[in-house]
């Protein structure tokens, strides 16, 4: 019985047809990019104070510089030089009185400044920025700060839930008509985010962005996967994702040209309802259609990508049929289960193993972008720059990834990540350059984990269960991001390099736990659960047959 790898010999592994469908679907990677990590533009946090209008007509009266102004009227840095007090707290004092001079004006109030009383915001605050974030906004500053760190949680929660429940319905009712439902349903929520008149509709939209967005770009990588033979699922995966780098490069840009949020909210999402025509582009996936025991549906794709390619199916391939194709599998009718994934010893190791290691490259990830801060001068710059860093991760993994597999890099990749955070704890603070090689090495090695990880979830399940595989084991780097922030500032205040040391554990454990896995470089995508368990030991069935050969041979003419 031929298989879909072996039709794609004859009509073209990466041929015109996957060429369109990989653009297309590329595309829809980069944009992705907005609704993963958007919030540092639409949620950008700028120096701010709390508005006295008291003060500030003073101060017009007096023709202060904003550093007078400053300088006479917000509280000094608390003692250990936080910028709590002078971000939010103000003094109680009654500016409008007449006795106020321009000469240092709470003079004559007290010999001290430091023993007037403070109290909070009670007229709002005032943002040192020409443009405006959901922060300015809705004064997620001081007291409901909070309410910024739930905004991305929301994201990645629904990103999560999304991940389980989508690709149970992707593998159930199939991966085009997820994907079309998915693009709708996350353009609608996008715009409906920038036109949300209070925080709490933005919450709930952005949330339900998060449970379709991210769930679109994996059937996209899934479905563009099953697509090409498999001489080519490595390099079209990892351009897949070098599409989402892109993605980031061009956020950066459409931000600093659009700084007022609600626009450049709009600007990353109506471009999205284009994805809808991709239902005249991107037929069904035919090996979730053989999976589905509709082999002469899935024929018939295979058909139209030959005509695409301009090369015929030969006819003895042909002879694709339901009977003889679910024959080939444990159960006639292949319904995928949540229990699937921990029935068998060796998928229930690959998906411990794999969701440990999502939950790994999304906690370094996210965690060192984090803990480096951005801390420059320029947001934009910034953003741009850390981006830059995935194209060299991408560029290593090319270079290695066909040369001595997938498992070496990315065992190595992992290790390298753990080391350098490692290395960062033990390199003194004035030594900063350093210290940021030793992060930027650290984002290279987990770039290149997150890569992989991606690339190997897809050749670790059968075909039935491969989008839900896919997704549950993934939903843990949402589960990641719910964590991360908690998880650096909160052991940060206990200790500056505290974070490090657990994100170096992670790391070196997630790169031991990868050596556990079976390589998948060469092999092609398993249709069955037999497939899977038997990619542990494949000397023992080649030398099974041998030895049936010989004893075959050895039997005596009749």
């Amino acid at each position: 019985m031929p298989t879909v790898d072996d039709i794609l010999e004859h009509i073209g592994e990466f041929d015109s047809f996957q060429k369109q469908a990989f653009f297309l679907l590329s595309l829809l990677s980069a944009f992705f990019a907005p609704v993963y990590v958007g919030i540092v533009f639409l949620g950008f946090l700028p120096d701010h104070r709390c508005l006295s209008p008291g003060a500030a007509e003073l101060s017009q009266r007096c023709g202060w510089s904003l550093a007078e102004e400053l300088n006479f009227t917000v509280p000094e840095p608390g003692p250990a030089g936080e910028a709590f007090a002078r971000q939010c707290r103000s003094f109680e004092v009654d500016w409008n009185q007449s006795g106020l001079g321009c000469v240092d004006p709470l003079a004559s109030l007290a010999a001290n400044r430091s023993h007037l009383p403070l109290g909070p915001c009670r007229h709002g605050w005032v943002y040192d920025t020409p443009g405006s974030s959901i922060v300015t906004e809705f004064n997620l500053v001081c007291a409901r700060s909070w309410l910024l760190d739930l905004f991305q949680s929301a994201v990645n929660a629904g990103f999560f839930i999304g991940s389980v429940s989508i690709g149970y319905i992707a593998d159930r009712f199939g991966r085009a008509p997820c994907l079309l439902v998915t693009v709708l349903i996350n353009a609608i929520a996008g715009v409906l985010v920038a036109v949300s008149p209070t925080y709490a509709w933005t919450l709930i939209f952005r949330l339900i962005q998060g449970l379709v967005s991210k769930a679109g770009w994996l059937i996209g990588y899934i479905l563009i996967t099953e697509f090409i033979g498999q001489s080519y699922r490595r390099a079209v995966g990892i351009f897949y994702q070098a599409a989402f780098t892109v993605g980031l490069l061009a956020l950066a840009g459409v931000a600093y040209a659009l700084p007022h949020w609600r626009w450049l909210q709009l600007t990353v999402t109506l471009p999205t309802f284009f994805f809808l025509l991709y239902y005249w582009c991107i037929p069904e996936s035919p090996r979730w259609l053989i999976s589905q025991n509709r082999s002469a549906k899935a024929l018939s794709v295979l058909k139209h990508i030959s005509r695409k390619n301009g090369k015929p199916i030969p006819a003895s391939l042909q002879n694709l049929s339901p009977d003889e194709e679910v024959s080939e599998k444990l159960n006639p009718k292949l319904k995928p289960s949540f229990l699937d994934l921990v029935r068998t010893p060796q998928i229930r190791k690959h998906t411990l193993i794999l969701m440990f290691n999502w939950f790994t490259c999304s906690t370094l990830y996210q965690g060192l972008i984090m803990h480096m801060g951005l801390e420059g001068s320029d947001i934009y710059l910034d953003f741009f720059y850390s981006s830059l860093m995935e194209f060299p991760a991408a560029f290593l993994i090319i270079l290695t990834i066909d040369r001595i597999g997938r498992r070496l890099p990315w065992a190595g990749s992992n290790l390298v990540a753990g080391a350098a955070c490692l290395a960062s704890v033990f390199i003194p603070e004035d030594l900063h350059g350093l210290r940021v090689a030793a992060g930027c090495l650290g984002r290279m090695g987990i770039t290149m984990a997150f890569q992989i990880v991606c690339l190997v979830s897809a050749e670790l399940y059968p075909t039935f269960i491969r989008n839900l595989g896919v997704h549950v084991t993934s939903s843990m780097c949402d589960f990641a991001g719910i964590l991360t922030p908690f998880l650096v500032y909160r052991l940060t205040d206990l200790w500056h390099d505290l974070p490090l040391v657990v994100f170096a554990v992670f790391g070196l454990i997630a790169g031991g736990l990868v050596m556990l896995l079976p390589e998948t470089k060469g092999k092609t995508l398993p249709e069955t659960i037999s497939e899977v368990e038997n990619m542990h030991s494949p000397r023992k069935n080649k030398e099974k047959k041998i030895y049936l050969q010989v004893e075959k041979q050895d039997t005596p003419l009749p």
